[in-house]
C-alpha cells in the first residue's frame, strides 16, 4: 500500500537530520521494492502551536510503497526517531531533532490510541500540505472529498513556508 510519511527537524544539523531519517526510512520500510518513492522539496517553517523562541522547522514529504500494517509502520519510524536521540516520552510539540509522521495508509481510516490514519491534523498543516501536493497533488485522502491541492487552496493559515534548494535524497 501507498503510504505517507511527513519528516520535520527543528534541533541540530536540520538537513542532515532530515537527509539521515529519509535514508533509513527507505531502507527499513522500502527495501526490496520496486514501486517508485515520491519524494517532494525541503521546506523552511515556521513552528505550530509550539513554546515561543522554538526554532524554525525543516519539512518534508515522502510516498512509499510498504507491505507493513500502519501499526508496524509506526513501530519502524518510532524506532527511527529512537536510535537519532529523540527521547519516547515528551511534550506535544517540543523541539525535536527528527519527528516522522504516518500520514496516510492507502484507502485505510484507522483510529486507535497509538494511530489515527489520516492523521487528524493533516488537512490543517500548511507544512505538511505543500509538500505533499508537490509530490501527490489528486491524491484525496480517506474521509475527504476533496484532492490535496483543493484543500491546501481553501487553507487559512498564518505559517511561513519557504522551498529550500537543497534536496532530501542528496548526500
Amino acid at each position: 500500500m501507498r503510504v505517507g510519511i511527513a519528516l520535520g527537524s527543528n534541533l541540530g544539523n536540520r538537513l542532515g537530520n532530515l537527509r539521515h531519517a529519509f535514508r533509513a526510512v527507505r531502507r527499513r520500510l522500502h527495501e526490496g521494492s520496486r514501486e517508485t518513492i515520491l519524494v517532494s522539496s525541503i521546506y523552511e517553517t515556521t513552528p505550530v502551536d509550539s513554546e515561543p523562541g522554538t526554532g524554525l522547522y525543516l519539512n518534508a514529504v515522502i510516498e512509499i510503497e510498504s507491505a507493513l500494517r500502519p501499526a508496524g509502520l509506526l513501530d519502524r519510524l518510532r524506532q527511527v526517531e529512537s536510535e537519532m536521540g529523540r527521547p519516547s516520552a515528551r511534550p506535544r510539540n517540543a523541539p525535536r531533532a527528527i519527528d516522522l509522521d504516518v500520514l496516510y495508509a492507502g484507502d485505510l481510516v484507522l483510529r486507535s490510541p497509538k494511530l489515527t490514519v489520516p492523521h487528524p491534523r493533516l488537512a490543517q498543516r500548511g507544512f505538511v500540505l505543500i509538500p505533499l501536493a508537490e509530490i501527490t497533488p489528486a491524491r484525496v485522502l480517506p474521509g475527504q472529498s476533496k484532492s490535496v491541492t483543493e484543500i491546501l487552496s481553501e487553507l487559512r493559515s498564518a505559517e511561513e513556508i519557504c522551498k529550500l534548494r537543497e534536496a532530501l535524497d542528496e548526500d
